[in-house]
């Protein structure tokens, strides 16, 4: 998985690893769960960047190819990126990498996560309207 073009004696690059787990829907959402799950948002955002460098944007350092970034959680990177390996399993680590490639807008747009509800700017629809709790000590108009 290398960083740049530049290979010695010439040649082609070697051509950029593939994960089917790009292509699903569920590997997709188990990849943002576990983004949350392992606080990768701790330093990343929400994709925006924080501590760590923004994932939405089209400046990676290490690369924006899925064998790049799995090499970047498996094995960290310099300045604060911590290594995962031997901590998180390899088929997860594949998910995450699936999740943090679709933030780039990466993914197949069929496949990639919809933004969080919380995150959607709207207020979350019901489908059943709200009623009052049996026993409430609450008043009928107390309640919306």
């Amino acid at each position: 998985m290398a960083v740049s073009d530049l290979h010695p004696g010439g040649g082609s690059p070697p051509p950029p690893a593939k994960t089917p787990y790009e292509l699903n829907a569920q590997a997709l959402s188990d990849g943002k769960r576990l983004y949350g799950a392992y606080n990768c948002s701790g330093c990343h955002g929400n994709g925006g960047g924080a501590i760590g460098p923004a994932l939405m944007d089209d400046e990676w350092a290490y690369g924006h190819e899925a064998g790049q970034i799995y090499k970047s959680i498996l094995e960290g990177r310099p300045n604060g990126m911590p290594a995962f390996a031997g901590k998180i399993p390899d088929f997860q680590i594949w998910e995450i990498v699936a999740y943090v490639r679709s933030l780039g807008g990466l993914a197949p747009k069929d496949a990639a996560p919809s933004r969080s509800d919380h995150m959607s700017g709207k207020p979350p629809e019901s489908s059943t309207p709200r009623q009052q709790p049996r026993n409430s000590a609450l008043p009928p108009s107390a309640i919306r």
